[in-house]
């Protein structure tokens, strides 16, 4: 019995040592990502508005990553539908960052879809940038609130004019958001996420979910 209970006890120090490890690396790779990005608002090539019109926000009922794919698709002239997709897996496969980069590529086809992960915030900035002048919304990852209750959830991203500090957001709980920079990407390094419950924290120390991620569109 001692011995059983020596090595069980010896597992569970283990199991809590590999823990705080993980969540020590995803707070190092999150702090990696806050460098200065002051430089945006003056920077030339940021100057002009960039907009993606006719992106329809809607009420998402099955999950966001599935109502972000039906929000795009509908912008692209397509009919994909949160509903299409559920018939089609019986279930929700755009749960895990990877796996929403997955469905975008499967479901068009014409674009290359590419995720990008932990990247800096001037980076964030940037490709969000590139994206929208492009002509395409940016899909992204980001803390949101549902009533009161803080979420990890999917959105896409429709406007910038970073001069006046304003970043425009459809967000699939059924509304346009605007925020300034200081707010989205406090909310990407899910800095704003308060209370943040361990099983959550567990979710990004093994990389189900990500922080300041965002897709490009191709």
């Amino acid at each position: 019995m001692k011995k059983a209970a020596k090595i069980t006890g010896i597992i569970l120090a283990v199991m809590v040592a590999i823990t705080l490890v993980l969540l020590l690396i995803v707070s190092i790779r999150t702090t990696l990502t806050q460098d200065d990005y002051s430089a945006v608002y003056t920077d030339p090539k940021y100057q002009n508005p960039v907009k993606v019109g006719d992106v329809e926000v809607i009420q998402q009922h099955i999950s966001c990553g599935y109502a972000v794919i039906e929000m795009f698709s509908a912008w692209n002239g397509g009919n994909v539908t949160e509903d299409s997709l559920f018939d089609e897996y019986g279930t929700v496969v755009t749960s895990s960052g990877k796996n929403f980069c997955k469905e975008m590529n499967k479901q068009f086809t014409e674009y290359t879809t590419t995720m990008h992960k932990y990247v800096k915030n001037t980076e964030f900035i940037d490709i969000m940038y590139d994206t929208l002048e492009s002509g395409k919304p940016v899909p992204f990852e980001w803390a949101a609130l549902y009533g009161d209750e803080w979420t990890l959830h999917y959105s896409l991203i429709v406007g910038a004019d970073i001069p006046n500090d304003t970043i425009t957001v459809a967000n699939p709980y059924g509304y346009y958001e605007v925020l300034t920079l200081e707010e989205l990407l406090e909310r990407t390094s899910f800095r704003a996420y308060e209370h943040m419950p361990l099983f959550m924290r567990m979710g990004f120390a093994i990389g189900l979910f990500e922080k300041n991620t965002l897709y490009s569109v191709e």
